[in-house]
């Protein structure tokens, strides 16, 4: 539209100069013209609204839709609303923090209090203030020397190809303005993560994009190259992820630049598709020597894994094998079947993988049981979004949240679902010039930033609230649920929470018996041996 936009000015520019040396009559045609020219050029030079600088003058018909009723705007642009990842009060909440606009509501509640599922913390008579500077996190175990202090809320996988430069650039920077971790997403390190300056986590993963041999393989020399840049804080090694579990990345081929080409070393013109599984190991034992191996390389940065859960056994041999060896991960992100992305099978999305909080409950209770939790910090990742968002998943096990598809929202996303068409029309996930050019980093950077403060400061102030010093008190106990229209109970009467050694000494729950035994620390295979 900018180009076609650029058409009409010319056209109009071309009509003014007809009228006024051949044909008068066409003057009065500029009374309209003019002015919707002058509104489109305004239109693509503000830095503010990616919509109006990509679709100068149309954009505003979304604008004056929000403003005669929510409602008619939600009818209009988002008629087929199955699939999007979330709700009008969500993207309020999210616009309204990443703008910093009151976000106070007239007229009370807006939720259901009675609604099966309705989910709520109790408060204190005695309230209590917490710095949200005193809620930040420490990752590395005692086998970590460069531990790293991390913010409880930082911006989750999402790489270079999949996002635009511009996306990267303005999340980037606004993790380095509020001091948070950017995630790199297993697309490798790019010069525009670099260019931004925040933290980074460098997610590995079976592509090994950014480490990678001409065949595909890991190549240590090139991880230790870049895991020792002063910038990358942790390095995650990613199992799978909640979208797509076991079935590896796909980047299409209409998104694969030159630049992207030589970033992650691979062929232009082809779907770049990652493997389901890792070609650098190939059991427990083996995943947590390669953890070794990369803290060693990295000069003993945290070095972790992510992965959506799947079948209990095959986590309970990690435990197994972090018992076996004596090697524990700095960190584990568990994320969630809920997770999103712009590039998976839509029944792996709605069919495999375990929802976050049984699977984060799962782990939580596994590490306890075989007296792993302390030196392993939880990094919980699903469609976290807001201050209750963490609380929730901070109380049931989690030190931390990752957010992507809000982060995605706080510079400019509008849940269009083009994402895996390179068509986004705000600049967020697509390699096209024109629509790139929509997204101006330097406008969102802050967006991004105030978003995540005001959600830490959401976190803080509810935890205050409740009464409690620090979000490291929170429990289960604490988030009630409506179970039925006349009966609530909190998370530790809903779920089993494991006492420490409860997997590893003595008898074993009933429930965990069968997984445990076919368990095994030197293969993800079926023990069928243990089960006999």
């Amino acid at each position: 539209m900018r180009r076609e936009f650029i058409g009409f000015v010319v056209l109009v520019v071309a009509l003014a100069i007809i009228g006024v040396l051949y044909a008068p009559a066409l003057l009065w045609s500029l009374i309209v013209l003019v002015p919707i020219a002058l509104l489109g050029i305004y239109d693509m030079v503000q830095t503010q609204h990616a919509i109006l600088r990509n679709f100068p003058v149309l954009g505003h018909f979304r604008y004056i839709f929000e403003r005669i009723r929510p409602e008619i705007y939600q009818y209009f642009v988002e008629s087929d609303t199955e699939g999007v990842p979330f709700d009008r009060d969500q993207r309020s909440l999210i616009y309204q923090r990443a703008k910093k606009v009151r976000d106070t509501v007239p007229f009370g509640t807006k939720a259901n209090l009675y609604e099966v599922g309705y989910e709520w913390v109790n408060h204190s008579i005695a309230p209590i203030h917490l710095d949200p500077e005193d809620s930040r996190i420490n990752v590395g175990g005692p086998d970590c020397t460069q531990p790293y202090s991390a913010s409880i809320f930082n911006i989750s996988a999402m790489s270079y190809g999949s996002l635009s430069k511009n996306a990267v650039l303005a999340m980037s920077h606004g993790a380095k303005m509020g001091n948070f971790a950017h995630n790199t997403g297993e697309g490798g390190i790019s010069p525009y993560h670099l260019e931004g300056g925040a933290d980074l986590i460098w997610q590995i993963g079976t592509g090994y994009f950014g480490c990678r041999t001409l065949d595909g393989n890991f190549n240590p020399d090139m991880f230790k190259k870049n895991a020792c840049r002063d910038q990358v804080k942790m390095i995650e090694i990613k199992l799978s992820q909640g979208a797509k579990p076991g079935h590896g990345g796909i980047l299409p081929a209409s998104k694969v630049t030159a630049e992207i080409s030589e970033i992650r070393g691979v062929p232009m013109g082809k779907d770049v598709i990652s493997p389901p599984g890792h070609s650098a190991f190939s059991s427990p034992v083996g995943l947590l020597e390669f953890v070794a191996q990369l803290r060693e390389l990295s000069g003993g940065k945290p070095v972790g894994f992510k992965l959506c859960v799947g079948k209990r056994r095959e986590f309970f041999s990690l435990c197994k094998a972090m018992k076996k060896t004596g090697i524990s991960p700095d960190f584990i992100t568990v994320d969630g079947g809920e997770g999103g992305t712009g590039a998976a099978p839509l029944e792996f999305s709605n069919r495999v993988g375990t929802p976050l909080i049984e699977g984060l409950i799962l782990v939580h209770n596994a590490l306890v049981g075989f007296n792993l939790r302390d030196d392993i910090r939880l990094i919980a990742s699903g469609k976290v979004s807001s201050g209750f968002d963490m609380v929730k998943r901070l109380a049931l096990g989690a030190d931390m949240c990752y957010s992507a598809r809000a982060m995605m929202m706080a510079v400019g996303c509008i849940q269009a679902l083009k994402c895996n068409t390179n068509h986004c029309p705000v600049g967020v996930a697509t390699h096209v010039p024109h629509l790139m050019a929509g997204l101006v980093p330097s406008d969102k950077a802050g967006r991004v930033r105030s978003y995540h403060d005001e959600t830490v400061d959401s976190v803080t102030e509810m935890v205050g609230a409740m009464g409690l010093t620090s979000p490291d008190d929170l429990r289960p106990w604490h988030i009630m649920r409506r179970t039925s229209p006349t009966e609530i109970k909190h998370y530790g009467e809903i779920y089993d929470f494991l006492e420490p050694g409860a997997l590893s000494e003595g008898e074993p729950p009933a429930s965990y018996q069968r997984a445990l035994n076919a368990a095994s620390a030197d293969t993800f295979t079926h023990n069928v041996e243990a089960m006999a």
